[in-house]
């Protein structure tokens, strides 16, 4: 969805500031930068105080798929799918001393992404690789920032048919995510910026996959450079 100008103006005011003085257009810039870096650490210690001992859990349960041979599969749309793929290379190059693990991000192959899109349709593009790949011990990742997304919904409903462990990820209320009972352990960013819940987001699926690997006992964590945004 394109911005329109009242939306460009509302996320940077100091563009549309009438003056053409440096020094007042650098002080809008610091102040809007510091007030989003205020309220992005506010969102990811609230994510933390209300999902510390689900995480864990979260963590425990995806170790139990792996260390038996499951995979994890991750999917989103957008912005969301770049994060899913990130998530499947966290797990497949854990960094130095950590054992790889086999991970998969469904947007990854665009030859499959679009045949499916343009023969069948988008609302099926996770769920039927989900069908072709998915087996009872492995963990379904699916990230959105609405959590409205028809394509995740379907994926989810394929997994827990499948006997997938499936953990969503998204932002606002949860959206139709929330109410799918296909969905074992759910994520939600409380927010309505997709920007702030994007970068609380990365943050929660970093500690959901260090977790992860500490109950896997595979340490290795530490020389891992951590993702900047």
């Amino acid at each position: 969805m394109e911005l329109g100008a009242g939306s460009v103006e509302s996320l940077y005011p100091f563009l549309s500031a009438e003056t053409n003085d440096v020094d007042t257009v650098l002080d809008e810039v610091r102040r809007s930068t510091q007030a989003k870096a205020r309220e992005i650490i506010r969102l990811r210690d609230e994510v933390r105080r209300r999902y510390r001992e689900e995480i864990v859990e979260c963590a425990a349960a995806m170790a139990d798929r792996l260390a038996s041979g499951g995979r994890l599969l991750a999917f989103g749309n957008g912005g969301s799918s770049t994060d899913a793929q990130d998530l499947a290379s966290l797990f497949m190059h854990p960094g130095q001393g950590a054992t790889a693990l086999p991970a998969i991000g469904l947007t990854s192959d665009v030859a499959v992404v679009t045949a499916l899109s343009n023969d069948v349709g988008f609302d099926v593009v996770f769920a039927r690789q989900i069908a072709a790949f998915g087996r009872g011990g492995d963990v379904a990742v699916g990230l959105s920032t609405s959590g409205n997304s028809a394509n995740l919904l379907g994926a989810f409903e394929e997994a827990a048919r499948r006997g997938l462990l499936a953990v969503g990820i998204a932002g606002d209320e949860g959206g139709k995510m929330a109410e799918s009972r296909h969905i074992d352990h759910l994520f939600v960013v409380p927010s309505t910026s997709v920007h702030r819940i994007q970068e609380a987001q990365t943050t929660l699926y970093h500690a959901l996959w260090e977790t992860t690997l500490l109950a896997l006992g595979t340490g290795g964590t530490a020389d891992v450079p951590r993702d900047s945004r």
